[in-house]
């Protein structure tokens, strides 16, 4: 079943138990409203009388005074502290009779103080106090003459334009219900086929948000996921042409080198192979980069965590760099703080990162340049800075920087030997190990790539 019809079938029955409460409470109290009035003679004031005068005798447990309470737009209460007000004028022509039928108020004197017959009692309204009668009030000109089955018809006729009512005001309902479900279905029809699009591989699809409501909200996390998705297949083919490219360059090195081999232009020497084993040895880096990266990126890279610490793997960086730096005509400098700073990590994996920092930092750095590795603790964080005094990044490469494969300067880069990978695995080594990596540019010129660990 669509939801346009589940939808319509909820509001049908929300109106249909409204109008069935309606009808039920409707019956019962008109039921009950029509025999209050025609216990009280069917005439309009007879009940207010009847019940001052109830109240009367109940406060006072006789009718002596009881003429106050027949005086026009007099008010004696319940108890004897004021009735109700409102007894009009024909009040004062109606009779009282008290329980044994002896007429105590009449407008015809001569009347007070006669018995009245069964028959006309019977025609009276009685007069009640805890259940006992104490007295009959006959209204002025007798009781109405209504037919026995009058209590039926007034209610027949007044659940007949009940019902008419409740179907016009029904009727509407149903004409709103299916305004509504259009409207609300509206936003829902514009996802389904947008997302029938996207299925189809049409990544591009967008629907137009409106308000703040909860299907605002959908449309625009759905708009999200669809610029996610569209952003991810864009990486995905950018990476497979990446991938080609680093692999098409030394695969054609390797291939000129051994069809000259193989042609006799060049004779199988050690010289000869040595540019085959680089190229070699780049693709099986390549290799085991990319390895890493998607190991670490789906959370199955294995971790040997363990304590270490941190201001050791700091001072043994920098003895390992300090050869290359030398032939570099590069000073390294160091500031590895003079206390121990303990972490949980893995120490083949943060070698790792710092390695590829200082690597990066060798590329870029001037000769003369400089390169600073620091290492600080800053109360439940360590932060390790790579610092080299190289050219900058610029603005629009900066949001680029921990992309895979990707090179502000791409024959520099490649030249030295570099996957285009290192930055992006030292991220996600980083983010593995709880912490993170940052870079961006110093104030006072060149670049600074900051990893941060917590530490214990």
């Amino acid at each position: 079943m669509s939801m346009r019809w589940r939808l319509l079938g909820s509001f049908l029955l929300v109106i249909l138990i409204a109008l069935g409460t309606v009808a039920v409470v409707t019956r019962y109290t008109t039921q009950q409203e029509v025999q209050t009035f025609l216990r009280h003679g069917g005439q309009v004031g007879l009940e207010t009388l009847s019940e001052n005068l109830e109240s009367y005798y109940q406060v006072n447990g006789t009718w002596t005074g009881v003429s106050s309470v027949f005086r026009v737009g007099g008010s004696q209460g319940r108890g004897g502290q004021g009735q109700r007000s409102g007894v009009n004028a024909p009040n004062t022509n109606n009779r009282l009779v008290d329980e044994k039928g002896v007429v105590i108020l009449s407008p015809i004197s001569d009347e007070i103080g006669t018995r009245l017959s069964d028959s006309v009692l019977s025609r009276s309204i009685p007069l009640e106090v805890s259940g006992d009668v104490v007295g009959y009030l006959i209204p002025e000109g007798g009781f109405l003459e209504l037919p026995d089955n009058f209590e039926s018809l007034l209610v027949e006729r007044v659940m007949n334009a009940s019902m008419i009512a409740a179907a016009i005001s029904g009727g509407i309902a149903i004409l709103l219900a299916l305004i509504l479900a259009a409207l609300i279905l509206k936003p829902v029809r514009s996802l389904t086929k947008a997302a029938e699009k996207m299925s189809q591989g049409d990544l591009s699809q967008r629907v137009a948000v409106e308000g703040s409501g909860e299907m605002a909200v959908l449309g625009a996390t759905f708009n999200q996921m669809s610029q996610s998705l569209q952003d991810a297949e864009s990486r995905r083919k950018a990476l497979t042409a990446d991938i080609a490219h680093e692999l098409r360059n030394p695969l054609a090195v390797q291939r000129a080198h051994l069809e000259a081999l193989q042609d006799g232009v060049y004779p199988l020497t050690q010289d000869n192979l040595t540019p085959i084993a680089e190229q070699n040895q780049q693709l099986t880096r390549l290799v085991e980069d990319l390895r890493t990266l998607a190991l670490a990126e789906s959370g199955e890279l294995a971790m040997n965590i363990r304590q270490i610490d941190l201001t050791q793997v700091c001072t043994e960086t920098i003895g390992r760099f300090e050869p290359q730096a030398i032939a570099s005509q590069i000073s390294l400098q160091a500031d590895c703080g003079a206390q121990a700073c303990y972490a949980m990590v893995d120490r083949e994996r943060l070698q790792q990162i710092l390695d590829n920092l200082i690597h990066n930092a060798l590329r870029y750095a001037p000769v003369d340049g400089v390169i600073r590795l620091t290492l600080q603790c800053r109360g439940r964080s360590a932060v390790f800075e790579v610092f080299n005094d190289g050219q900058q990044i610029p603005e629009d490469a900066m949001p680029h920087l921990f992309e895979r494969f990707y090179r502000a300067d791409r024959g520099r880069d490649r030249a030295s030997g570099g996957t285009g990978l290192g930055l992006a695995i030292a991220r996600e080594l980083a983010e593995a190990h709880g912490g993170s990596l940052t870079g961006k540019n110093h104030p006072e010129g060149g670049v600074v790539f900051s990893l941060t660990l917590p530490v214990q």
